[in-house]
Parts: structure tokens; sequence; C-alpha cells
């Protein structure tokens, strides 16, 4: 085959209700899975998002207030969620911004302190189309995290869930085992690699705060309404196969004190449900590699 896989050409085509349902340890229905995003904004380049239109309507470097925005969720917000998630028990996994370790150690020392999976993340907030480096910047950034918590992340999700066609084959060099950026099915599946094979876990882009909130611009009760009506229905379904819920979050946005009594009551919510594991990629990656290791080497 000449040139990148296209992604057609890295998985067959399988609908749902063909495959034999996936079965949790113990009675178990869903893995609700938490993915907390923690990342750097460089004040020299565009910010990754704003929520202020440009006073000219053409975006201004530099931008100064979109990145103090950002700034407030390292400073403020992602200790709502550390004290949300100590609280609760629950070790979710850390999109993590390699950088963060450099900038914020303060911040990722929290989460290496209380359990927290770090997932690569990019070096920095840039999306990978804009990388010159490709290979370099995912390298450097598993091995600064590497460094830092001293395990090798397994799991990868691009910036802005951003890759380029041969992005498999790099990630897989670098010894990532799932991605997050194939949001495609439910369950987790197993696509091709040059490489070897790559696990998919079922991310979000719609059980997802910017989204909702900085691109759809929902009121702040929205992210709990939509979670509830994703869990309901997931749930429901989950009596036949298992399923997985993804929510991910960012500080700056539901870290805000008008946002976070809503996430906290989603988790109030799906506690109340018999069978739910709250359990970070890695885990889900452990438990699927189980039960379809031989999917795993037909994949290669």
């Amino acid at each position: 085959m000449s040139g990148p896989m296209i992604p057609r050409e890295r998985c067959d085509y399988s609908a749902i209700v063909d495959r034999p349902p996936l079965k949790l340890p113990g009675g178990a229905r869903l893995v609700f899975w938490t993915i907390v995003n923690y990342e750097v904004w460089d004040i020299s380049r565009p910010m990754a998002r704003q929520i202020l239109p440009a006073p000219t309507g053409i975006p201004l470097q530099p931008d100064v207030v979109h990145w103090a925005w950002h700034e407030y969720g390292m400073r403020v917000g992602c200790w709502r969620f550390f004290e949300l998630f100590s609280k609760l028990g629950i070790k979710p996994t850390l999109a993590a911004n390699a950088r963060i370790c450099e900038d914020y150690p303060r911040v990722a020392e929290q989460a290496k302190r209380d359990g927290w999976e770090f997932m690569g993340h990019a070096y920095d907030q840039v999306p990978i189309h804009k990388t010159e480096d490709q290979a370099g910047m995912i390298n450097r950034s598993m091995d600064i995290i590497e460094r830092f918590t001293g395990k090798r992340p397994v799991g990868w999700l691009g910036p802005g869930l951003t890759q380029m066609l041969d992005t498999p084959e790099i990630l897989a060099s670098a010894g990532v085992k799932y991605i997050g950026d194939w949001v495609y099915d439910d369950e987790p599946t197993v696509i091709r690699t040059a490489k070897g094979p790559l696990v998919t876990l079922p991310y979000t882009i719609e059980i997802n705060d910017i989204p909702m909130m900085i691109i759809q611009h929902h009121e702040s009760d929205y992210l709990q309404k939509r979670a509830i009506d994703q869990f309901d229905r997931l749930y429901a379904e989950s009596k036949d196969r298992a399923k997985i819920m993804s929510i991910a979050i960012h500080p700056y946005i539901s870290g805000q004190p008008h946002r976070i009594k809503y996430l906290e009551a989603i988790y109030d919510y799906v506690n109340q449900f018999d069978g739910v594991l709250h359990w970070n990629g890695a885990q889900i990656f452990d438990w699927y590699r189980k039960v379809a290791g031989n999917k795993l080497g037909a994949a290669a």
C-alpha cells in the first residue's frame, strides 16, 4: 500500500448489533469514563478557544484576555475538579499537555498525587496540522510525562482531536496503546497501523463542555441535562451489553463557579444506579484487551 492509510482502510465496518455483547466483570453494566483536560496556551500564538469576539472582528495577538480566561482554570477551576473527584473517590483520566509538567508543576503534581491517569495530549495546545515535526512532538510529550510520573502513558488524545493520516503509525511507534480521537462507536474497537494495532476508546465530542458551552452557547445547566439523557439511554441498553459513557471537561469551563454544581449533579445522579464503574482509560483498555485479545492480534 502506498501512502498513509485512510480511516476506512484501518478498520472494517462493524454494526454494533452484529457483535457478540461485551460483558463487564462482576455483573457491572456501564463504565463512566471521566476525561479532564489540562492544557497550556502559549501567549505567543492564537489562543485555542475564544469566548469574546475580537472587537474588530479579526482575532488579535497577543490575546491576553483569552490567555487569562484559560489561566483561571489552572489557578482556580482545576482545584474544584480535584476536590470533587477526591470526595467521590474517582481517579479520572487526565488529557495532559506535557508542558503542564513544566509550566504548572503544582497542578500536575496534584494529579499525580491523586492517582489520576495521565493521557498524552500533545506538548501544548496546538493542532497537529500546525506541528512541523509530528513524531518529535509526540515522542517529546510522551517522554516528558513518563519522566514526571514514572510511567509512560498508554493513551493519547489529539489536541482538539486533531490527527493526520499517518498519526496512528507515529503513536503506535511511541508506545501508545489506545486513542480517543475516533469517536465512532459506543465500544472499544481495534484499528490497523503499520506498527501494530491501536485500540480506540469511545471518547466524546458531544458530552463535552467545549461544544456545549463555548460553541453552542447553552446555559450552564445544559451539561447536566445532556449527560443525564445520554446516561439514561446507555444504562437502559446496558442490560444486554456493556456500555461506556465518557464525559470531557475543562477547568476554565466546567470549573467556573456558575457551572461546577451542574457537573457535581451529574455524578450525584449516576451514582444512584447499580453496576456503574468509574474507570479511567487505562482500566478500560486493560479490560478490553482481555476480552478481545484475538482482535488485537488480528489487527496488526
